[in-house]
């Protein structure tokens, strides 16, 4: 870090990072947000500790005495434990967030903070700037496109293209986690093992299968066993090769080359207005080939790599705490939009994060916030149009899972499911105690922007 005389003409920067039952991972945090080029008198390292037992913040305390540790003995979500950091008593002119399970460049801070002090002297009201969020590994891959994908059956809500039930790198199985997939493909099944299924993934149109790259290793070959539900025309890409196949429903295998050199993926390069009704991560899964190497207005940020101007904060507010976990970012940043600032995304602030890691990505406690908290933002912030139409498909989805998991298995004598009617049940039950406070809120606000204005954000993206 650097130690300047002249530090003063540094704005001063408060960096918070939240640590529940981080370990090791929010001690690596520490350490790369350390090394940051900045005056180490105008730079402010805070770490919540949010009621773990890890440990860390003992250890933070011996090990890093620089350090600010805040310890609220009690978890207060994402939302609570980051307002603590950002309220914690000093002054500062921006102040950032960071994933405990993040790594930041020494140089990720200058072009957040020049990008901010130029709006400022300009006069424009941003509020935030995005980090470029890579996942922390790198990786090489294939690439399966089926244009002909399509639904099977009435049955079949997917439009299908390959089924993957099978991997070898250089002849050999992947272990598992070795090998992830990107957007293009639906989620995982249960493989048919008396088919001698290893997994079972269907593509659909287009989709990616990537290998994680290891210290020390060097893969040539990438072999995927491929069949599909219908006779169907496909492209493999590999390396400087693509094979024009014809797939069916008998699975065969083929190999493609990989690259001998690795690639970033990205994460998050700012945050988009997804089907008008979903906060995404812009560029998400995308191989990172220098499409964002460009400044951009966007939609939001995401809380995980974040740098605020605290005149935005001060206008604006906090993160709502009733959110507890997941889309309190969007809910601020729509707050922000409505009130007049605006966000940009900067490509030269690189963060590399362990995807999920301090979260639990696909859990039952993801499942709830994400799916209650994204119909709450909506009725607070977004047209009621768009409330409306997304608490309608909600509660039309439960329904249809009562008919199709209880009614109709009663119906037939058979043993009825009640796991996926509950949890859905919780979800709106959870939504609707909180929807008066929504609504309050909503009334409360003086927008400068119409809520319909906003929905020029608004991006199709295929859920299909």
């Amino acid at each position: 870090m650097l130690g300047m005389s002249d530090s003063t003409a540094f704005p001063r920067v408060r960096v918070v990072v939240l640590n529940y039952d981080g370990g090791e991972m929010t001690l690596e945090c520490v350490e790369s947000l350390l090394a940051t080029d900045w005056p180490v008198d105008r730079l402010e390292i805070v770490v919540v500790d949010n009621g773990s037992v890890d440990g860390i913040a003992a250890r933070l305390k011996a090990e890093y005495p620089s350090v600010r540790v805040l310890e609220p003995f009690a978890n207060l979500g994402f939302a609570g434990g980051c307002n603590l950091g950002i309220r914690a008593t000093g002054d500062y002119d921006f102040v950032g967030l960071l994933n405990n399970d993040a790594t930041v460049a020494p140089g990720w801070l200058t072009p957040m903070v020049g990008a901010l002090q130029r709006a400022r002297a300009e006069g424009h009201k941003v509020g935030a700037i995005a980090a470029k969020l890579v996942f922390h590994e790198q990786y090489r891959g294939i690439t399966i496109e089926v244009p002909g994908a399509a639904r099977p059956n009435r049955r079949e809500v997917r439009r299908l293209g390959a089924r993957v039930t099978a991997i070898r790198v250089d002849g050999h199985p992947v272990p598992p986690g070795s090998v992830v997939a990107d957007e293009g493909f639906h989620a995982p099944e249960p493989p048919v093992a008396r088919d001698g299924e290893e997994l079972a993934w269907w593509t659909g149109k287009r989709g990616s299968l990537r290998l994680v790259a290891r210290v020390g290793e060097q893969p040539t070959t990438f072999r995927v066993r491929l069949s599909a539900a219908t006779r169907q025309p496909a492209r493999l890409v590999g390396h400087g090769v693509t094979l024009d196949v014809v797939l069916d429903r008998h699975p065969r295998w083929f190999e493609l080359p990989l690259a001998p050199e690795p690639f970033d993926v990205i994460q998050n390069v700012g945050s988009g207005l997804f089907n008008e009704s979903y906060g995404g991560d812009l560029g998400f899964l995308e191989p990172d080939t220098g499409q964002y190497d460009e400044p951009a207005e966007v939609f939001a940020w995401c809380g995980g790599a974040v740098l605020f101007d605290s005149q935005y904060l001060a206008e604006v507010g906090l993160f709502d705490e009733r959110l507890f976990l997941y889309y309190e970012d969007t809910d601020l940043s729509w707050r922000g939009r409505l009130a007049g600032w605006s966000y940009w995304y900067e490509p030269g602030a690189v963060v590399r994060h362990k995807h999920g890691q301090s979260s639990g990505l696909g859990s039952d406690v993801f499942r709830f916030y994400t799916e209650r908290n994204r119909l709450l933002v909506l009725v607070k912030n977004a047209p009621a149009r768009v409330a409306v139409r997304a608490v309608a498909v909600v509660t039309r989805d439960l329904l249809a899972h009562v008919k199709g998991n209880v009614v109709r298995p009663v119906l037939t004598l058979h043993r009825p499911s009640f796991a996926e009617v509950k949890r859905r049940v919780k979800v709106l039950r959870s939504f609707w105690s909180l929807v008066p406070l929504m609504l309050a809120d909503r009334r409360a606000a003086r927008p400068v922007r119409s809520r319909e204005s906003l929905m020029v954000w608004n991006r199709t993206k295929d859920t299909a």
